[in-house]
């Protein structure tokens, strides 16, 4: 995620015009940290050019570079509070890797702390939430906030993958929080965003594989998410919607060539978006937020409400029954 981040910020300057660059970066494996190529989506090329690039293995001595502006936390969920803290004490805005962590508790304690920090020096501090950046997706949120298609009758999210390993901490759901949270946040984050926050959630399945119905207040009647880790390390990165509005369907499948169709009385079309991925519209969503001072493109309240709607899932595969949500 490092690698990718490191993309997107060249991306940001190339493709967006906007002025950042990657000045330095903390990791102890040294140069070979961003040539991996490990991850569900292939972002960029396999090596990224360090040259002019500062390696550390310290992620305090690159706080104490006066010439960064901005920090990525691409880090184990578990280390994620600490080191954004640390960033926003050293006067640095960041965007910190999704889950932000596994306990409600510890997002609380960096709201506290990025509050004040906003406050006091104007700092940014956001969720990397980049599905909501996917141009694909951000389609999907402008057209449902229209209604130029009529009311959603009923959505459908898909996020499947092989079980990664790529880093070893994915295993210990103590600390990655497991697929529920590390891979299925990203849908919980979405329908939040898109249809508002779910009174009551009902979950079958378990933490690696879920899939949820969520009871939303003056929404859809119909809104699900599945998301899992599965057992074959040959099956590949799955990410859909399926979107019935009243008037046509929007069908979303990354795996095909035409990403984006809509399916309409009039027949069947391909839906042009935006170039880049999700990762490389949110890099340049916090760029502009920190060159215009304005508040984060995602906020940490939206980080605490989707892990919120996420141990109601759990509470509801606990119980077998539908589980009220408590923001």
């Amino acid at each position: 995620m490092g690698r990718t981040h490191a993309q997107a910020y060249r991306w940001a300057a190339e493709h967006a015009g906007l002025p950042v660059k990657v000045t330095a970066i903390a990791d102890g494996r040294g140069d070979a940290a961003l040539n991996d190529d490990g991850g569900n989506l292939r972002t960029g090329e396999a090596a990224f050019d360090l040259s002019g690039v500062r390696i550390v293995s310290d992620p305090g001595e690159l706080f104490g570079f006066d010439d960064i502006d901005l920090v990525s936390i691409c880090t184990p969920t578990n280390t994620h509070v600490s080191l954004a803290i640390a960033a926003l004490d050293a006067g640095k805005h960041v965007l910190v890797e999704k889950p932000v962590a596994t306990s409600c508790e510890e997002v609380e304690e960096l709201r506290r702390v990025a509050s004040h920090a906003r406050v006091k020096s104007g700092r940014v501090c956001s969720p990397a939430m980049c599905m909501r950046f996917w141009p694909e997706w951000a389609w999907l949120k402008d057209t449902v906030g229209t209604g130029r298609f009529g009311p959603v009758r009923c959505a459908a999210f898909t996020r499947l993958g092989s079980a990664p390993t790529w880093a070893g901490f994915y295993a210990d759901e103590v600390v990655s929080g497991g697929a529920i949270l590390d891979l299925h946040v990203h849908d919980v984050d979405f329908v939040l965003s898109c249809f508002g926050a779910p009174a009551a959630v009902t979950s079958r399945g378990d933490t690696s594989h879920v899939s949820t119905l969520y009871e939303i207040s003056d929404g859809p009647g119909h809104v699900l998410a599945r998301g899992g880790w599965l057992r074959s390390p040959s099956f590949p990165f799955t990410m859909r919607y399926l979107v019935e509005f009243e008037d046509c369907v929007a069908d979303f499948d990354l795996s095909r060539e035409q990403t984006l169709l809509l399916h309409g009385s009039d027949g069947t079309r391909a839906i042009e978006t935006e170039h880049g991925s999700g990762y490389d519209h949110q890099a340049a969503a916090i760029v502009r937020a920190v060159i215009d001072e304005t508040e984060g493109p995602v906020s940490l309240d939206d980080a605490l409400a989707g892990l919120r709607v996420i141990e109601a899932e759990r509470a509801s595969l606990a119980s077998g029954a539908a589980a009220r949500v408590t923001y």
